[in-house]
């Protein structure tokens, strides 16, 4: 169980706008270049994380990588 905030990396295929920022959890949405949408910012806990996903999962993108890191 997660007590903290993390930082997450969620790279995604296909290009998705900023105005998608909302809902994902006010994470920040950067289309690449390369065809890939980068979703960063934090999470409170597993269950926003989770939330994401089934987010992406609904929109049927397919998830490259998500990658963790700690506020402090």
């Amino acid at each position: 169980m997660m007590n903290t905030p993390y930082i997450y990396e969620i790279r995604v295929k296909g290009v998705l706008a900023n105005r998608w920022t909302d809902w994902f959890e006010g994470l920040d949405v950067h289309a690449e270049a390369n065809g890939e949408t980068l979703l960063r910012g934090d999470l409170i806990d597993q269950s926003a994380l989770f939330g994401v996903l089934t987010r992406i999962h609904s929109l049927n993108l397919e998830l490259i990588s998500v990658t963790r890191s700690s506020l402090s």
